[in-house]
């Protein structure tokens, strides 16, 4: 790998990682920020107005603010990564909500970037897209029901068990080292049981209030000043 985009280091595992220069945390920024413009110039041209695109902007920005607060309140961290947190997942779920799966995937993307930057160290090139950019842009399937009844309860849904498939892709391919049985199936159980203890605890109290009528009516509101 190219040293002026990431060099070779060891982690606290004194394991072979490597970690981004600030030549390749500049790449991926502004990857970052091409992803959401994208999200922006892909909406339907009749939608498209100065005022819509600057209104989607910044409730995506304010979901994707609120949603890197939300993820650094952990109520329980795993010892090679993932963490129980404060309903940040819903706040990337609720930009495919407003503006559909176009916008939810690409910012989606963009939120797995930015996720990345916060601590820029990965295994692979493989490893790095798995874990961030598809993982968390899967979040943005709930633009496929951004328009159906209960639209936020199954996109949420949709979007939780996306990033729980790639997650637990990643386990079974680049950390099946650390499953205590190395078998095919002891892998699978091990990647399905790990990713599964932190991202299900999370999306079941998720979904048990958002099942609350005052609640879904809450985030209708919000979904109408947001796309209106």
């Amino acid at each position: 790998m190219s040293d002026f985009f990431a060099f070779p280091t060891v982690n606290s595992y004194e394991e072979d990682v490597f970690r981004l220069t600030a030549a390749g945390i500049v790449t991926v920024a502004a990857l970052l920020l091409a992803l959401i413009a994208a999200a922006v110039l892909l909406r339907p041209k009749k939608e498209r107005t100065v005022r819509t695109a600057t209104k989607q902007l910044v409730f995506s920005g304010v979901a994707m603010a609120l949603a890197i607060v939300a993820s650094e309140i952990k109520f329980a961290r795993l010892p090679f990564g993932g963490s129980v947190t404060l309903f940040s997942m819903l706040f990337i779920v609720l930009i495919g909500y407003w503006y559909g799966a176009k916008a939810g995937l690409l910012t989606g993307f963009a939120y797995g970037l930015l996720q990345f930057i916060l601590d820029p160290v990965f295994y692979s090139p493989w490893q790095l897209l798995v874990d961030y950019p598809l993982a968390f842009g899967s979040l943005g399937l709930s633009g496929f029901f951004s328009k159906k009844r209960h639209g936020l309860l199954f996109g949420y849904l949709a979007g939780v068990f996306g990033r729980y498939f790639f997650v637990f892709l990643s386990g079974v391919i680049f950390f099946a080292s650390y499953a205590p049985t190395q078998t095919p199936l002891g892998i699978v159980i091990y990647s399905l049981g790990y990713n599964g203890s932190y991202i299900l605890p999370e999306a079941m109290v998720t979904v048990a209030i958002l099942a609350i009528p005052a609640v879904k009516k809450a985030f209708e509101r919000v979904k109408r000043l947001a796309a209106e």
